[in-house]
């Protein structure tokens, strides 16, 4: 894991055609250019995920990632989550405390496999891992299990070559359905849900626990 010296995102170190002080306008062509270097950063990621998959799938004829799941963060998600950390609205800012603004999401079947994919990524010899969070070992309140890893990914463009955030989530497929699910209720709903409702969603995640340790006794 590098150390907090190195943390400096090296997107600034890109001189010239990016005004990093300048303030957050999404429609302006700072906005455009940094977006461009984030969806950059994915698909090199998950162009290394994808020969993991194949060679799992041909070497070994085991399926140890099911999908990939990629997005850019929009950029009135970018500003609302920047406003509720109270950041100043500047590209700087934003590249500096936002990590998950290119996010990857790796499904896969058995949860034994989420550690298997973690530390394949770790060996990956060109990115930098930022930051770990187990959510798997120790769920959050919620009942949500996942893992995540912040990396920085080597984006090589004719000026420089860069390394740029991403996070990286790695969970089961039972564990995305009560995401996705759990994601939508809670953030999507006009009104919060109740407490009621809180308590059976948490009652839902570990009942999806508990199929993800039979399922793994069975496989």
């Amino acid at each position: 894991m590098i150390s907090k010296k190195q943390k400096t995102n090296e997107i600034m170190d890109i001189q010239n055609f990016i005004d990093y002080k300048k303030k957050l306008e999404t429609e302006d062509e700072t906005f455009k250019k940094l977006m461009f270097i984030y969806s950059v950063a994915i698909k090199q990621l998950e162009t290394q995920i994808d020969i993991v998959k194949d060679e799992f799938k041909i070497f070994y004829q085991y399926d140890l990632i099911d999908h990939v799941n990629t997005r850019i963060k929009s950029a009135e998600s970018i500003i609302e989550k920047m406003n509720k950390r109270n950041l100043s609205l500047t590209y700087e800012s934003m590249i500096e405390n936002i990590n998950d603004i290119a996010g990857i999401r790796i499904i896969c079947n058995l949860k034994k496999d989420i550690f298997s994919i973690r530390d394949l990524i770790k060996k990956f010899s060109d990115i930098k891992i930022i930051k770990e969070k187990d959510y798997i070992t120790n769920p959050k309140k919620s009942g949500y299990s996942s893992y995540h890893l912040i990396v920085q990914v080597p984006v090589i463009l004719l000026q420089k070559n860069i390394y740029v955030k991403v996070e990286i989530q790695i969970r089961t497929t039972a564990m995305d359905f009560w995401a996705n699910l759990e994601h939508k209720t809670r953030y999507k709903a006009e009104e919060p849900i109740s407490d009621k409702e809180e308590k059976e969603w948490i009652k839902c995640a570990k009942m999806i626990h508990k199929l993800d340790q039979k399922m793994m006794f069975l496989s």
